[in-house]
């Protein structure tokens, strides 16, 4: 049988489709096997509170979410966020009102009982909210930090954000001791003692105040986990915690994004 005019049109369309398919297939089947790698990557760390910090503040309770994300710059959507919540704070008709918000109160008073000035010390939550009352705009850094800082600044709580891959073993959130120093993210080294911070197995390297260098977000980052500290209780982390995976997903295509509460 010999083929006809339309028999090879047919063909033709016929391979030309399944290229087309084909290719669908294996994109799809890279994403797939893409998304399992960088679970699998993703280092598991336990985060615990100290029992001698839930003696003192015994309504201490962290929100933990992890993720994979992708730390480039902050798109102008981000930074319009940001803006719009400068601009929310300045419009109040006293917005120094925002330093008297529970959540700030709560962290001034546990810093208190635990021997460090608050006003020395300042919670990362109540420095940014400064910075704004000032007039200063809040710092665009990258999209997963730009998140974190807008999600401290919308729950006036501190936030924490190490790199998985720089974190060594689980995490411990406790008191500093006497004689812990750490470099802290564009700053002098720090006085750790008495301050609330996050211990790997190696030391100290966050806290309600700054985080450390040794296990800060960079452009290179791949999984990170961000804590939010509430010294007030657990009621609202649920509602952060959603928040700051929503903003991820958005703003820093996360993936992969779990949260959970500890007290």
């Amino acid at each position: 049988m010999v083929a006809d005019g339309s028999d090879v049109k047919n063909l033709a369309w016929c391979k030309r489709k399944w290229r087309v398919v084909n290719g669908m297939l294996i994109r799809t089947l890279t994403a797939i096997a893409s998304s399992l790698c960088d679970t699998l990557q993703m280092p598991t760390v336990l985060v615990a509170i100290d029992d001698e910090l839930k003696k003192k503040c015994p309504r201490v309770a962290l929100g933990c979410v992890t993720a994979t994300v992708e730390a480039g710059e902050a798109p102008a959507a981000l930074s319009e966020e940001l803006k719009s919540r400068e601009e929310q704070i300045l419009r109040l008709p006293e917005p120094r009102a925002v330093l008297e918000s529970p959540a700030v109160l709560t962290t001034r008073a546990a810093y208190k009982v635990l021997g460090k000035d608050p006003a020395r010390y300042r919670g990362s939550a109540e420095a940014l909210l400064r910075r704004v009352i000032a007039n200063k705009c809040l710092p665009r850094i990258n999209a997963v930090v730009d998140v974190i800082n807008l999600v401290s600044v919308e729950s006036r709580l501190p936030v924490g954000l190490y790199d998985l891959a720089a974190v060594s073993g689980d995490i411990v959130f406790r008191a500093g001791r006497a004689g812990e120093t750490y470099k802290g993210i564009g700053k002098y080294d720090l006085n750790l003692e008495g301050l609330p911070l996050f211990a790997d197995a190696i030391g100290p390297h966050g806290s309600a105040t700054s985080d450390s260098e040794r296990t800060m977000v960079t452009e290179s980052t791949k999984n990170i986990i961000a804590l939010i500290v509430s010294f007030g209780g657990a009621a609202d982390l649920p509602r952060w915690t959603q928040r700051m995976c929503e903003l991820l997903t958005l703003y820093a295509a996360a993936q992969n994004c779990e949260s959970s509460v500890i007290s």
